[in-house]
């Protein structure tokens, strides 16, 4: 997303974060790939990006490809990087193809591909569409970030630092401008050039070469904000663009840090509140008497980590917070949240929580960091906005988050850490976001949200303009089409397949 603080966490679905991947060493048949459809104005020396042919090869049930793009896109006749994506065919009368995006930024979409045309999207558009997954630049199996070992990388998820003293923010800024020259020797020059603005224009160059005059694009969490880079950027070439669970590019970073801990406040206390009334529930007492329970517990593992059943890795509050976090994305994983708390408040272990924070930063059991989607995230953060790095300003926004989220407010302020030392310069947003004479676009907001708070829902589909129209889903939980109920499911299946735009004010 566009802010970028110590330990918010990256924006993407739960559903996405067991997926397999369309990897190497399957099948090799080719298919055939529709002609390039190059819009009448490229950038200069980019007609040979825009028209490539692309070799589809068979990976497992899918088929898989590479899109060459340019590693600059101020001078698209230079150097290249290679974009990998997937593709689920259309099974029926074929109306296009449909580019997907499950978050992050970090979140890959050639893993989330096959989960989602079998779980999320409705029976019809994966009969109707060939549905397109694909590595933004910087992830995945992409041309990839690549910074710290795993060892270093269990070093930066769990350190809790004191940024109550000048000596805390130094250490916090220290380490990330370590990270930060690990990001650049393990990646080179492309960790200048992985910004949001290249990965939509990366976007056209996809629309393009899979034979699509307009993009169709379902984008979650963090993919709304690339898919309304990409609406702003190609209005004319938007088709039909679903962003669910919104996040708008405009906000400031304080603005952005103050709703996401807000929006976790909110859903913890949804949890808790839905907890008191089952059994086995660890916190007693009132709502209130149950989130300061929550707190005392997160400021123990603060000064003294909770001891796991892996000895060498103690529960700290860093990943105390990530562990509660992971299940407030989807409130099927309450119970979860129900049993680690229980653990680590009565019995004073953190194994649980533990496992549920490996689970969100892609660690197996055995140390390796299966994906590079947090390091990726934090280089997409960096490249797209930097916060203050003013010690008082610091310390004033994040007094005025943790007055607004009292139990986890401490997670998201001192944001500026991260890149006050960044190896490479900023690259920004757009001056302006509004989709001027696009097609119509449906935003989705879910009214309690923990990571894209419902008001961001609001707030984008005013930032496009009159090309946006705000659907409402009024529940639990991070995103809705695919996994809230089937009011949202077929409105919006009814826009992929009919172009038909919910009416204003639809809330399901």
């Amino acid at each position: 997303m566009r802010h970028q603080t110590v330990r918010t966490l990256a924006l993407a679905t739960v559903a996405v974060l067991a997926l397999g991947a369309c990897g190497a060493g399957d099948d090799t048949d080719t298919a055939p790939t529709a002609p390039a459809v190059v819009p009448t104005s490229v950038p200069d020396g980019a007609d040979a990006i825009y028209g490539q042919d692309v070799d589809w090869s068979t990976c497992g049930d899918l088929e898989c490809a590479t899109v060459t793009v340019p590693l600059d896109w101020s001078d698209p006749g230079g150097d290249t990087i290679d974009i990998a994506v997937n593709r689920h065919a259309a099974t029926g009368d074929k109306l296009g193809s449909l580019l997907i995006n499950p978050g992050g930024p970090g979140g890959s979409g050639i893993d989330a591909l096959s989960s989602i045309a079998l779980g999320r999207f409705g029976d019809e558009v994966v009969d109707r569409y060939d549905l397109i997954g694909f590595d933004p630049r910087g992830v995945g199996q992409s041309t990839a970030v690549s910074c710290v070992s795993d060892s270093e990388m269990d070093t930066l998820v769990s350190a809790d630092y004191d940024f109550s003293t000048d000596d805390g923010v130094a250490q916090a800024e220290a380490a990330y401008a370590k990270l930060g020259e690990g990001c650049l020797d393990g990646t080179g020059p492309l960790l200048e050039h992985v910004d949001t603005v290249s990965a939509a224009k990366d976007m056209d160059v996809i629309r393009a070469v899979v034979g699509d005059d307009t993009l169709t694009y379902v984008g979650y969490s963090y993919g709304t904000q690339l898919g309304a880079t990409y609406a702003a950027l190609f209005p004319q070439q938007v088709g039909r663009l679903v962003l669910d669970g919104a996040v708008d590019p405009t906000l400031s970073s304080q603005a952005l840090s103050l709703g996401q801990a807000v929006g976790f406040e909110n859903a913890l206390r949804a949890y808790v509140t839905d907890c008191q009334t089952g059994a086995n529930c660890p916190l007693t007492g009132t709502p209130d008497e149950g989130l300061a329970q929550i707190r005392t517990m997160l400021d123990q593992a603060i000064a003294s980590p909770l001891p796991t059943q892996d000895a060498q890795r103690p529960l700290t509050g860093s990943l105390a917070f990530s562990g509660i976090a992971l299940p407030l994305y989807d409130e099927t994983s309450w119970p979860y949240l129900t049993m680690g708390l229980r653990d680590a408040i009565s019995n004073g272990d953190g194994s649980v929580l533990l496992q549920l924070a490996d689970l969100y930063y892609d660690r197996d059991a055995d140390g390796t960091y299966t994906t590079n989607s947090t390091v990726a995230f934090w280089a997409i953060g960096c490249a797209d906005d930097r916060a203050t790095t003013d010690i008082a300003q610091m310390r004033t926004d994040a007094a005025e988050i943790e007055a607004a989220a009292p139990t986890v407010g401490r997670f998201f302020g001192y944001g500026g850490v991260l890149c006050a030392d960044w190896p490479v310069p900023e690259a920004g947003g757009l001056d302006s976001y509004t989709a001027t004479d696009a097609a119509p676009i449906v935003v989705i907001g879910t009214t309690n949200d923990p990571a894209t708070p419902y008001a961001w829902a609001e707030s984008l589909t005013q930032t496009l303009g009159d090309s946006a129209t705000l659907l409402t889903y009024e529940g639990e939980g991070h995103t809705a089409y695919g996994r809230s109920n089937a009011c949202i499911l077929d409105t919006v299946d009814a826009y992929l397949i009919d172009g038909t735009v919910p009416a204003e004010g639809t809330r399901c």
